[in-house]
């Protein structure tokens, strides 16, 4: 280690930066400063190190031979250091970050969150509701909520829930879907970046593709559910979202049928990351909670 002493870590730091990130402007922007700061103290830590990082082409840094091997392995020694620091975050705090999508975390989690404080009080959960995937590695998130098919890149992903998909619609536009293709005569509610398909509960539920009405498009599936429930069209939900809207009556599944989507909820951690006791007592608690959940799947039933 005795060659750490002559070159200074935030030199360091911004040659991996940009190695990872591959501009000036990128590593600028992580590390709060400007590109020609950036520039500088890679120069500097180029000359302390007595080597050449990077080619200075006309488009910019490209790393050399030995620039590929030694900013691996800068990557990977930044990336203790973070885990360094936050066991001494955990160790001071005691506090498990969780990612979730707003709609999984409104509809679910959090009406079930004051269980989870009764069993582990010492424990302080913070939720970060965002529907944009966190960076299991290079975050403070310790555990992510996420749906997909559970392949993701460096990420050990455990089954929560399968989703299942189905119409849902108020009572009264229910009352006029006689046949699946009735459907043709009614506007379909959609979630601009949803991954559910209409095609395939069609194959379930055994007819031809429907000629559907598009009509409102929504960012959110929490107001997707809201303008299905006043009444504005129909809709392809999963049983977690439309559980409760379903249970009271706000919502009918009007034809009996459901699909695998293909898809589920997972509890995703970095694969690069020992679990901590936090993580492991919240994963633990979520199996425990997920056993709980009525799962609609084909039991779901037209009224009357």
């Amino acid at each position: 280690m005795d060659g750490l002493g002559k070159v200074h870590l935030n030199g360091l730091r911004a040659i991996e930066t940009v190695a990872r990130l591959g501009t000036l402007q990128k590593a600028a922007d992580e590390l709060g400063v400007s590109p020609s700061a950036v520039s500088q103290l890679v120069n500097r830590a180029e000359k302390q190190i007595g080597r050449t990082v990077f080619e200075r082409t006309r488009t910019g840094l490209a790393p050399t031979e030995f620039g590929n091997r030694f900013c691996a392995r800068l990557t990977a020694a930044f990336r203790e250091l973070s885990g360094a620091m936050a066991l001494a975050a955990d160790d001071a705090g005691n506090r498990l970050v969780v990612s979730v999508a707003p709609a999984f975390a409104a509809r679910w989690l959090v009406p079930r969150l004051s269980r989870f404080y009764r069993k582990h009080p010492e424990i302080m959960l913070r939720i970060d509701a965002a529907t944009k995937l966190a960076d299991l590695d290079r975050s403070d998130v310790d555990l992510a909520i996420r749906m997909g098919d559970g392949s993701w890149p460096g990420v050990d992903a455990e089954l929560l829930f399968a989703q299942r998909i189905f119409p849902v619609c108020a009572p009264d536009i229910a009352a006029r879907l006689k046949r699946v293709e009735d459907l043709g005569n009614e506007w379909v509610i959609r979630e601009e970046a949803g991954m559910v398909d209409w095609k395939r509960w069609f194959e379930q539920a055994g007819v031809k593709d429907v000629t559907l009405q598009m009509g409102a498009s929504f960012t959110d599936p929490n107001l997707c559910l809201e303008a299905t429930i006043g009444g504005q069209g129909v809709m392809l939900a999963s049983q977690l979202l439309a559980a409760d809207a379903l249970a009271d009556g706000r919502l009918v599944a009007p034809f009996g049928v459901s699909a695998e989507s293909g898809l589920g909820y997972y509890m995703a951690t970095s694969s690069a990351k020992r679990p901590g006791r936090k993580v492991t007592a919240f994963k633990r608690w979520l199996r425990e909670e997920a056993e709980k959940t009525p799962q609609f799947g084909n039991a779901v039933q037209r009224p009357g």
